[in-house]
């Protein structure tokens, strides 16, 4: 996959080229990490990229013909092109799931008060937002759809139960996890994790996920059509509650 970020801040996008399983799937070519400075596209020799907004209020908008045409210069057939805004869809495993499929996207990454609304209506295909709050620019937004995206490719994690396993792979929360000791100030990890039964442990994931989903995000309940199995561990965990389990 090729990933195109437009930006006036490059040398925040270029810390992620040695960056962790970024900068490996870089040098594995799993990823290729284009980063293109909008300034290259100003419209007069005092790199201008930007001016006051019609009909007045605060701030500066970014000009509609540096970013065409920073996005111009990239964008191919294939390409589809994301403005990272917080009036965007809500970005979300299910979403980054769709986006690994592309073979081309390119990340158009606002700064100031935003953009000229022509580049929104007649160049971008979709808004992405990372949460219901402000940020200064759409640099670290990129930053995090770039990360979380790169681990859905394939070749990038070790094995693909890697990120299987994850929290909102499948819509719930990850189950907790525990490493050596086995005992740390008189905290024990869970008997069955040292079983070496397969099917007890896998139960006791699903169930404990379900636990962790039931607690802290209930939303992620209600549009999940749970199985048989799902549903029992969830009236079991009910039935917990009601008892004082915590």
């Amino acid at each position: 996959m090729k990933i195109s970020v437009l930006t006036l801040f490059p040398e925040f996008i270029e810390a992620l080229k040695e960056y962790s399983i970024i900068g490996r799937a870089i040098r594995e070519k799993i990823i290729e990490l284009e980063i293109i400075d909008i300034r290259d596209f100003a419209v007069n020799k005092y790199l201008q990229v930007d001016d006051y907004p019609y009909g007045g209020g605060p701030g500066m908008l970014m000009m509609a013909s540096p970013i065409v045409d920073a996005i111009n210069k990239v964008k191919k057939e294939s390409s589809k092109v994301y403005f990272l805004t917080a009036q965007g869809q809500k970005l979300n495993q299910k979403k980054l799931r769709v986006m690994k499929k592309e073979k081309h996207i390119i990340l158009l990454n606002g700064h100031y008060e935003g953009i000229d609304q022509r580049v929104i209506d007649n160049y971008v295909d979709e808004e992405i937002s990372i949460g219901d709050y402000v940020l200064t620019g759409g640099e670290i937004p990129s930053m995090v759809l770039i990360d979380s995206l790169t681990r859905l490719l394939d070749g990038t994690l070790a094995s693909e139960d890697s990120y299987k396993d994850e929290s909102f792979y499948d819509g719930l929360l990850e189950y907790p996890q525990y490493t050596r000791p086995r005992v740390f100030e008189g905290h024990e990890v869970p008997e069955i994790l040292l079983s070496g039964d397969h099917e007890k442990v896998r139960k006791y994931r699903l169930k404990e996920s379900l636990r962790n989903t039931y607690k802290k995000r209930p939303d992620l309940l209600k549009d999940r059509e749970l199985n048989k199995e799902e549903e029992k561990f969830l009236e079991e965990i009910r039935e917990e509650e009601k008892n004082g389990y915590n």
